[in-house]
């Protein structure tokens, strides 16, 4: 696994804690590099997602909420972190190919998700990925 994917699932696991909290970001990545081994995640990445997607969180919420069919708040809070993630790599990440995120946000959904959650994040991510990108 690369640092970056490592990186995003490291960052799924603390927006869910900043979700659940509302804990100052600066504060959930101070103590997740205190508790996990932070040897093969691209730090970089990871603390910029950590700033950022907080910091744009309504307008992301705002943009996923398009492609929905029920309130956002009333997702289940881990895929309200994929979420997120996505729409913000989809938005201000265009470095990271659409594909990446596309494929990034299934495998993060199959792996911290609910059984099926990764149906759902498949769907919305693929609606966002079209109108949002084109490459």
């Amino acid at each position: 696994m690369s640092n970056r994917h490592n990186a995003r699932r490291a960052a799924i696991q603390a927006l869910y804690q900043w979700d659940l909290t509302s804990q100052a970001a600066d504060e959930i990545e101070a103590a997740f590099r205190q508790i996990h081994d932070m040897q093969n995640i691209d730090k970089k990445y990871l603390r910029e997602i950590l700033r950022e997607v907080p910091k744009l969180s309504a307008e992301l919420e705002e943009t996923i909420t398009l492609y929905i069919d029920r309130e956002f708040k009333s997702l289940d809070p881990v895929e309200r972190a994929i979420l997120r993630l996505g729409c913000y790599e989809l938005k201000y990440r265009e470095d990271v190919p659409r594909k990446v995120v596309m494929n990034e946000m299934i495998e993060l959904a199959k792996v911290f998700g609910a059984d099926h959650s990764y149906k759902f994040i498949n769907g919305v991510m693929d609606k966002m990925t079209a109108a949002i990108r084109k490459k």
